[in-house]
C-alpha cells in the first residue's frame, strides 16, 4: 500500500508508504484525516484482502458496495455514484508475444473530494506509470483528485492501443500463412486469436461509454480536466474501431482457411476419382479374361497376352493425360 498527498496548487507530492500491520498505518490514516484544503491523498492498493480495504473504506467513508467491488475483481467496465465518490472500473490488458495471449486485469478507481483511491488485481500495474506521470506534470496534479483517474485511464487506454497493434501484427502473420501455398491446418490458431481478441473487445467496450460521459463538464471536477478526457475518449475510440475490424477480420480469414480447405479436400478428392479412373481400365480388361470361360476371344492367340497389356497401358496412359489437362493431377 502507498499514499500519495499532492498540494492541488503547485501539484507538489509527499510520499507516504506503509501497510496495515504497520504502526506507521494509523500515523498515516491520521495524516489523511488531517488534510488541507489544498491536498488531496492518492492511495494505491495492490491486490489487498477483505480486511485491508475494509479498514481503509470505514476510514474514507466508502459505500459498502464499492468496498465489495474492491475486493472481487472481475467487474465489466462501469462507472457508479456512491454519494460524493465516483467509482470505476476499468480493465487492463496486455499481450504476451511469448503465446499470443492477450491477459486481462482489474483496477478499481475510487475519486472523492479530497483523496482518489485506486485497487489494482492482475500483473499489470498501470499506477506506477501514472504516478511517473503526474510527477512529470505537477500542474495535472494540481487539478485535484480527478487527475487520478485521468492520469490511470491514460495509460491503460495507452496499454490498449498497444496491444492491438501487437495484434494486428500476428493477424497480418496469420493471413500470409492462410494464402500461403503451405497446406498447414490453421484453425487452432485463428480461432485461438479470435477468442483473445473477444477478451479484448469486452475490455474496451464498455469503457466508452464511461470515459465519453467524462468529456461533458461536471460541478465537481475543474474544467481543465475536460480537454484531457476528451483526448482519451479520442484514443479509446480509434482503438474500439481497430478492435472491431480486427475482429471482423479474424471471421473472414477463419472463413477464407475454412474454404481453403474444402478446396483441399475436393483436390484429394478429385486425384483419388482419376486414379480409380485409370486403375479401372487395367481391372476391367483383367476381370474380363479372368472370368475362365472355355469360348473366350484370342485365348488361342499367341500375342492375345500382349495385346491385353497394350490395352490396358493405353487406355490408362489416355486417361491420365485427359486428367492432367483438366488439372485434376
Amino acid at each position: 500500500m502507498e499514499c500519495a498527498i499532492y498540494r492541488e496548487r503547485t501539484g507538489e507530492c509527499e510520499q507516504l508508504e506503509f501497510r496495515p500491520q504497520d504502526e506507521g498505518c494509523k500515523v498515516t490514516l491520521d495524516r489523511l484525516a488531517e488534510l488541507e484544503p489544498d491536498e488531496f491523498a492518492w492511495i494505491r492498493l495492490d491486490e489487498p484482502d477483505q480486511d485491508e480495504v475494509q479498514r481503509l473504506g470505514d476510514h474514507l467513508k466508502l459505500h459498502p458496495l464499492a468496498i465489495e467491488d474492491a475486493v472481487h475483481a472481475h467487474q465489466r467496465p462501469k462507472q457508479e455514484r456512491y454519494g460524493d465518490v465516483l467509482a470505476v472500473a476499468v480493465k487492463t490488458l496486455w499481450f504476451v508475444e511469448e503465446s499470443a495471449d492477450v491477459e486481462t486485469g482489474e483496477v478499481m478507481i475510487f475519486v472523492g473530494p479530497s483523496f482518489a483511491l485506486t485497487v489494482r488485481h492482475g500483473a499489470l500495474d498501470p499506477t506506477v506509470e501514472a504516478a511517473g506521470r503526474l510527477q512529470a506534470a505537477p500542474r495535472m496534479a494540481g487539478l485535484g483528485p480527478v487527475s487520478v483517474l485521468h492520469a490511470v485511464t491514460d495509460v491503460v487506454v495507452d496499454a490498449y492501443a498497444r496491444a492491438a497493434a501487437q495484434v494486428r501484427t500476428d493477424l497480418t502473420d496469420l493471413e500470409r500463412c492462410v494464402f500461403s501455398s503451405a497446406r498447414d491446418d490453421l484453425t487452432e490458431q485463428i480461432y485461438s486469436l479470435k477468442r483473445e481478441v473477444v477478451e479484448f473487445r469486452d475490455a474496451v467496450q464498455p469503457l466508452v461509454p464511461v470515459v465519453h460521459d467524462f468529456t461533458s463538464p461536471r460541478d465537481a471536477w475543474p474544467r481543465e480536466v475536460v480537454p484531457y478526457f476528451r483526448d482519451i475518449a479520442d484514443h479509446l475510440n480509434r482503438t474500439d474501431t481497430e478492435v472491431r475490424a480486427l475482429d471482423d477480420l479474424l471471421a473472414s480469414v477463419l472463413d477464407a482457411h475454412l474454404a481453403k480447405v474444402s478446396t483441399w479436400q475436393n483436390d484429394d478428392m478429385r486425384r483419388i476419382s482419376a486414379w480409380a479412373a485409370i486403375l479401372a481400365i487395367p481391372t476391367l480388361v483383367a476381370g474380363i479374361y479372368g472370368m475362365n470361360f472355355a469360348d473366350m476371344p484370342e485365348l488361342d492367340w499367341r500375342y492375345g497376352y500382349p495385346c491385353a497389356l497394350a490395352v490396358m497401358a493405353v487406355g490408362a496412359g489416355l486417361l491420365y493425360r485427359a486428367f492432367r489437362r483438366n488439372g485434376w493431377l
